[in-house]
């Protein structure tokens, strides 16, 4: 059965490769740390597989959240060097995020394939249709709220991208966005926060996933290590070319590239969960 498994991991390579390139790109690009893409390729590279659908979901999302580690570091190094980090906006966030990736971490563990799934394809529309047609002038403030409710922002966004197994830059791209903070800045931001939520989720899940009955070979806990070693080289291969892009392209390209690949990931993920439930 493992050496079945292995063959067919091995012939769908390139799906993965192209899967980390593509992602490697959004990183730099977007600060979303790869996941949008890893996590519905992921998905349907299982699905072909016949994993189990109630591990399916959780396997994509630990996965993806594995690879996330390095691809964020190798972005906001990227991202430092062209002083686009913020480094007291990082600060700041640090521990609400960690607070609300440790919540959403649990939640994650006990959530069946439909919760993660529906997580992940609302809120992906939902943030796809701000960036589509929102204005790019809307502001809630020129500045982010005072504590408590700057910590309560940041431990939604480690929350939600945890149970999700992005990065945190869906979530705080267009929220840092609606409180003043420019886009180069809050991409530059948010691929430190994607390290941040990667690591705490990443542990966790390998925890909550020990010893499942229903986990493929080369699995620890919800981590499948064979598509983590695949992904990652193309990601670090790409990264750079997304930091490229992103100081390159104007306010307007990079909301209209969010749209796209939220839309898109948003549309496959629906159709996932009422295709499994008739």
């Amino acid at each position: 059965m493992e050496s079945e498994t292995l063959s067919l991991l091995i012939w769908l390579a390139p799906l993965l490769l192209l899967a980390g390139a593509v992602a490697g790109v959004l990183a730099g690009l977007l600060g979303v740390g790869g996941g949008i893409v890893i996590v519905p390729a992921l998905y349907h590279i299982f699905s072909y597989l016949e994993i189990e659908p109630d591990i399916r979901m959780h396997l994509a999302v630990g996965t993806s959240l594995a690879t996330i580690i390095p691809t964020s570091l190798r972005s906001v190094r990227a991202h430092h060097a062209r002083g686009s980090f913020d480094q007291a906006l990082f600060t700041a966030w640090v521990p609400g995020i960690v607070i609300g990736v440790l919540i959403g971490t649990w939640l994650a563990n006990r959530a069946g394939f439909d919760v993660l799934t529906l997580v992940f394809a609302t809120v992906a529309l939902i943030v796809s249709l701000y960036m589509a047609i929102g204005n790019i002038n809307w502001k809630l403030s020129n500045g982010l709220p005072a504590n408590p409710g700057n910590s309560i922002i940041a431990s939604f966004v480690g929350a939600i991208s945890a149970m999700m197994g992005i990065g945190g830059g869906t979530l705080s791209v267009p929220i840092l966005n609606l409180f003043g903070i420019p886009i180069h800045r809050s991409v530059g931001t948010a691929a430190g926060f994607g390290l941040v939520i990667a690591i705490p989720a990443t542990l966790g899940l390998i925890i909550g996933g020990w010893n499942n009955p229903l986990l493929p070979a080369f699995s620890f806990g919800y981590v499948n290590w064979l598509g983590f070693i695949l992904i990652v080289p193309a990601t670090q291969l790409t990264v750079p070319i997304g930091v490229k892009l992103a100081h390159s392209l104007s306010q307007k390209n990079l909301r209209r590239a969010f749209a796209l690949f939220l839309g898109v990931t948003s549309i496959r993920m629906f159709a996932d969960i009422i295709s499994l439930s008739s």
